[in-house]
């Protein structure tokens, strides 16, 4: 689980342009739940997922994982019990090795160093299983090249390869923002199919609000750094984009574009 507790971040505290990024955070997901947070630009969403990763020191407050208190805990420890998916699909595989290698050396990162040989039929034989919860025929293509697949077949590699250490939690850092609409859509169904399959529990930043509406077991939706709206359960199936951009014109009298 993730339980967040006010957490607070005030960028260029004491100057002409302080920033305050976090004020007063609090959420939390229970284990295996799969929350999808929205807002406008500047809501506080990146800082949120950047203080969760440890890549953003908080000035106050506190987040948990599972139960364990990682708020001063380095990157480089957290990065064993979280995963995370970024926005550019270049950026989580490499190019010029097979979808194969790509895998192997995502197994290395998470796993103790051995001298036993890399691809072996063993580990063949489990890339083929885990990349079949995708769909998307990845499981036959083990010998090609990542840099002859689309963006979206290397976005699912990507998410593959992040949660094969079977993380405690798995940030999706609006990993579909950079794909057209028709394959964004197919890297959200194999992203659920996945999620499902392996029982994670998730925090998904988008501005897609289709997509918050559409998957997910709860909308988180943020402003000023701030939880401004939850809605989950029941309430969230019969929730429309509508009600989202609603919702927060009246809290913020501003508008919430959706993508």
């Amino acid at each position: 689980m993730l339980e967040i507790r006010s957490a607070r971040k005030v960028f260029y505290k004491g100057q002409a342009d302080e920033k305050v990024a976090l004020d007063g955070l609090s959420l939390s997901l229970a284990t295996g739940e799969f929350g999808i947070v929205i807002g406008s630009n500047g809501a506080g969403k990146s800082s949120m997922l950047n203080a969760i990763s440890g890549a953003l020191i908080l000035d106050s407050g506190q987040i948990l994982i599972n139960g364990a208190d990682v708020t001063a805990m380095p990157v480089h420890k957290r990065a064993a019990k979280l995963a995370r998916v970024f926005q550019d699909p270049m950026r989580g595989t490499a190019a010029s090795m097979t979808v194969a290698e790509n895998m192997l050396l995502a197994d290395l990162r998470s796993q103790k160093r051995t001298l036993r040989p890399g691809l072996n039929t063993t580990r063949l034989a489990s890339y083929r299983e885990r990349l079949s919860i995708l769909g998307l025929g990845l499981e036959n293509r083990l010998d090609t090249r990542v840099d002859l697949l689309s963006g979206g077949q290397r976005q699912s590699l990507s998410l593959i390869m992040a949660v094969g250490g079977s993380p405690d939690l798995l940030l999706l850092d609006e990993h579909t923002a950079a794909l057209d609409p028709r394959t964004a859509e197919i890297v959200m169904q194999a992203t659920v199919r996945a999620v499902n399959a392996l029982k994670l529990t998730t925090l998904m930043v988008t501005h897609n609000m289709q997509h918050a509406v559409d998957y997910g077991s709860r909308v988180i939706m943020l402003d000023a750094g701030r939880v401004l709206l939850e809605v989950a359960g029941q309430e969230k199936a019969r929730v429309t984009v509508i009600d989202l951009i609603g919702h927060f014109s009246v809290k913020t009298d501003r508008m919430l574009l959706a993508s």
